[in-house]
């Protein structure tokens, strides 16, 4: 009883009871589901084009490499247990049983779906490997491997292993993300380089870099909104103009210009990309003297894009 206690007090359980639901219901099992096909694809990639020919492209994945070429253990079982200290880690540092019960069902899925492809692989693929080019492999690899993981992130799970590390490094540190993985991710890929030779050190590389395009992609897909930014001495006319042909809201307030200490005032509106050049020309023949600037968007929600996604967390 006072363990339970303890428990409700560090907020590991729960003490309110929320209704079924099953909008809610179904929202979690797709997720799940999302997360589960995302670690079988991330584990087919690095079955079939990393571990046939070596490639270590850093993390968890390319030690076990390292460690199956010396004790011939088996790549996802070592994957698994490699990432057992960092979920202690985890749990103390980045989110207690939510992250690591996510995370832990990842790595398990991913661990059995290696194993299970590494040994049927070659029986049921009419060729094995697909082919002996490096370069392909490192680029197909990273792409699949990439989509996976980037599966994973989107339904909130990870895959553990040395991001878990890197995240926490960035929290005590103050570290760019991207910076604190390319430390602990790059140390891999250089031991690989003395086991393996250099030149497999420079695919790993360049793998871990495609990886990284997959899984952005995969996140934030390919971006459609476009936010212009525009300086205009005639703030009303423009709003009218954007907001009669191109049926967007528009935004606008006054703003003081640095170097001339002029009032003038700034709109802001976002658009998809076929109409940039709409917007553009309307700027252009309402006020030739404004300033325009078009930035891309990663993702735009509400009214005319994506639907503001539904309150579903548990």
């Amino acid at each position: 009883m006072m363990i339970k206690q303890l428990f409700y007090k560090r907020g590991i359980l729960s003490r309110e009871k929320r209704p079924f639901s099953w909008a809610r219901f179904w929202y979690h099992s797709r997720i799940n589901l999302l997360m589960i096909a995302g670690a079988i694809l991330a584990a087919f990639g690095y079955a079939l084009f990393q571990v046939p020919f070596n490639i270590v492209a850093g993390g968890i994945s390319g030690i076990s490499i390292i460690v199956n070429h010396y004790v011939g253990w088996p790549v996802g079982l070592m994957y698994w247990l490699l990432n057992l200290p960092l979920l202690v880690l985890g749990f103390f540092y980045l989110g207690r049983w939510p992250f690591v019960l996510r995370t832990l069902v990842a790595a398990t899925v991913f661990s059995i779906a290696t194993d299970f492809f590494v040994l049927t692989m070659p029986q049921w693929l009419g060729q094995f490997p697909l082919t002996e080019d490096l370069l392909l492999n490192t680029i197909y690899g990273g792409i699949v491997g990439g989509i996976g993981g980037g599966l994973i992130y989107l339904s909130g799970g990870t895959m553990g292993g040395t991001g878990i590390i890197g995240r926490i490094i960035q929290q005590k540190t103050g570290k760019p993300l991207s910076q604190v993985y390319f430390y602990t991710d790059g140390l891999t890929i250089l031991a690989a380089g003395v086991v393996f030779g250099w030149n497999m050190a420079l695919y790993g590389f360049l793998m871990l870099f495609l990886n990284g395009l997959a899984s952005d992609y995969t996140l934030e897909g390919p971006s459609s909104a476009r936010t212009a930014t525009i300086i205009t001495n005639k703030p009303q006319e423009i709003v009218d103009e954007l907001m009669v042909h191109l049926h967007r809201g528009v935004s606008y307030w006054e703003v003081t210009g640095g170097f001339t200490g002029q009032k003038r005032y700034l709109v802001l509106c976002t658009v998809t990309r076929p109409q940039v050049g709409q917007v553009k020309q309307l700027v252009a023949q309402t006020d030739p003297e404004a300033f325009v600037t078009i930035g891309v968007s990663h993702e735009a929600m509400g009214a005319g894009f994506t639907p503001m996604p539904a309150n579903m967390s548990s």
